[in-house]
């Protein structure tokens, strides 16, 4: 089995576009390949929004822990309020015992080990829910944050490692990832195990920054790297420097995306832009990069 995943360095570069994008040529085809999909992009999960998916199953996800305190133990010594950086033991009504407020609380269990009465305890907290679902293109899974909660890239290779198991299961050649912005501890869980990583940049002076940026950290974990350029025609110098810095590092630019308003409309009905204008400017130059990407995703496919 083959990982692809689709990183940038910034958010909005398309990458769930390609992904959908992808997912669709895969199945439509000439000679099918099939893939599973995975949506890492936990903090704002939208894959789905454009495939369309019938949910199989929901599972709550457990992540960091939150002190609560035991009226019946505690004494009121204050002990917990003295040592809490964050301020997230309050003085209850009576103005003897204490409680935790669950917003301020870090979970950095502090109060736990200085209460002289053992009265306050780390509790799990669910701060989400990850979801296996069908799509047309193949099996899909995503996950979603509660409100508030951080991700810590705990949640992104639980995704990933579900994903991972199914194609095995099944006997699928490839894996789909749709990768998180930026370069930090999500989008390091995202890359994990992956075989290709296919960076999305724009052709602007944050866009070759941010590129950069995912560029070493793949690296750093020795994971192949290819560039495409979203909306490339917008900015034909961004463009072109894109072009040179890839030269320099040696990376293959194996593709550039026109702008075009058929992306736009595509997600507004819910379909990945190949399948909604396969003639439109867009999905041409995406199908293009589509069969440059595939061999790598094919190799040892017994379905090919």
């Amino acid at each position: 089995m083959k990982q692809l995943v689709i990183l940038s360095g910034k958010g909005g570069t398309g990458k769930t576009s390609l992904a959908a994008a992808f997912a669709h040529l895969a199945h439509a085809g000439p000679v099918p390949l099939p893939v599973v999909l995975a949506d890492a992009d936990v903090d704002a999960a939208n894959l789905e929004l454009v495939l369309q998916p019938r949910r199989l199953e929901t599972h709550d996800f457990t992540g960091g822990a939150m002190a609560a305190i035991d009226p019946e133990r505690c004494q009121g010594c204050g002990t917990c309020e003295r040592v809490c950086r964050f301020e997230a033991v309050l003085v209850a009504g009576d103005g003897f015992l204490r409680q935790i407020d669950p917003i301020a609380c870090e979970g950095c269990a502090a109060c736990v080990y200085q209460c002289p009465e053992e009265a306050i305890r780390m509790e799990p907290q669910v701060v989400g829910e990850w979801s296996r679902s069908e799509s047309r293109y193949g099996p899909l899974f995503h996950a979603e944050l509660r409100p508030a909660q951080e991700n810590s890239g705990k949640l992104v290779t639980l995704v990933k490692q579900q994903a991972r198991l199914l194609a095995m299961d099944e006997d699928l050649p490839a894996l789909i990832v749709d990768g998180p912005p930026g370069i930090g501890c999500p989008v390091i869980s995202a890359a994990a195990g992956a075989d290709l990583a296919l960076v999305v940049t724009e052709p602007t002076a944050a866009g070759l920054h941010d590129m950069q940026r995912a560029v070493e950290m793949a690296a750093h974990f020795r994971l192949p790297v290819q560039v495409v350029v979203n909306k490339a025609d917008l900015y034909p110098e961004g463009s072109a420097a894109i072009e040179a810095a890839c030269a320099e590092r040696g990376l293959a630019l194996i593709g550039q995306i026109p702008f075009d308003p058929a992306v736009g409309a595509a997600m507004m009905q819910g379909q990945p832009v190949t399948a909604y204008r396969p003639d439109s400017p867009a999905s041409r130059a995406i199908a293009e990069i589509w069969q440059r990407l595939r061999p790598a995703l094919m190799e040892g496919d017994s379905h090919a």
